[in-house]
């Protein structure tokens, strides 16, 4: 059995990651603790082997690194993370072998949604990202807009069609990460939806998945916690431990 604590157990997706640990007869829910707690003193009084951190953005690059310094394997569903941060995190997991993961989408099909732009953005280099979600989301753009563009652009075999910046009301043509437009939405009744967008001669492309529900993450951060414990390094993505 491989024993488990939720971080921020009590919000929408702590609570059903919690049933959904109890429920895989491989894992051992050992603690549920939330943002007023102290996630150090659990981590060195329960001493489990992985620490599920689904809190807020904002608190998850320094969750992240208390769970690694307390000598436990992170699994990291918030979002937001700076490329320079994961290489940090990477480092110091690596320095003290221990397995983890960031999961931008703990979605099976998000993760697929990913791959497949990956693979077609190698043919068709004019995309752009929209994502959505509920008001509730911290951040803009969320972490699976953020991965996907980063998966397009070191896909890329060839430059982007030019198009004009000019914008009547600033914003109106979205962010931009390497290249790749991100456009964001927060409606009530949204979990989480993105579409992936790409332009060809004559033709348009649309990979889009749908989270009806927060169940759909569920398999993902069971998966991953089973899958932590034999690694020896931090991975970007869940798509590092299906693929």
């Amino acid at each position: 059995m491989i024993t488990v604590i939720v971080n921020g157990a009590n919000g929408r997706m702590g609570s059903q990651a919690c049933e959904a640990i109890k429920n895989d007869p491989d894992l051992e829910l050992i603690g549920q603790i939330d943002y007023q707690d102290d996630l150090q003193k659990t981590i060195e009084t329960l001493k489990p082997q992985v620490v599920v951190d689904l809190t807020i953005a904002s608190a998850g690059f320094a969750n992240a690194q208390t769970i690694l310094n307390a000598g436990a394997r992170p699994v990291i569903g918030t979002s937001g993370f700076l490329q320079e941060q994961v290489e940090k995190l990477q480092a110091l997991a690596k320095s003290k072998s221990l397995g983890g993961l960031i999961a931008p989408n703990f979605s099976v099909g998000a993760v697929l949604m990913m791959k497949f732009a990956g693979e077609a953005a190698k043919y068709m280099p004019d995309v752009e990202v929209i994502e959505a979600h509920s008001p509730q989301k911290e951040e803009s753009p969320s972490g699976t807009g953020l991965r996907t563009a980063e998966i397009i652009n070191a896909a890329r075999t060839q430059a982007p069609t030019p198009t004009s910046d000019k914008e009547l009301i600033e914003g109106a043509r979205g962010a931009e990460l390497e290249g790749v437009k991100l456009h964001s939405v927060r409606l009530p009744g949204v979990v989480a939806q993105q579409t992936v967008f790409f332009g060809g001669t004559g033709e348009t492309l649309k990979i889009e998945h749908n989270s009806q529900s927060r169940e759909s993450f569920m398999p993902g951060i069971c998966l991953a916690c089973k899958k932590v414990v034999d690694r020896n390094e931090l991975a970007y993505g869940l798509e590092h431990l299906l693929f």
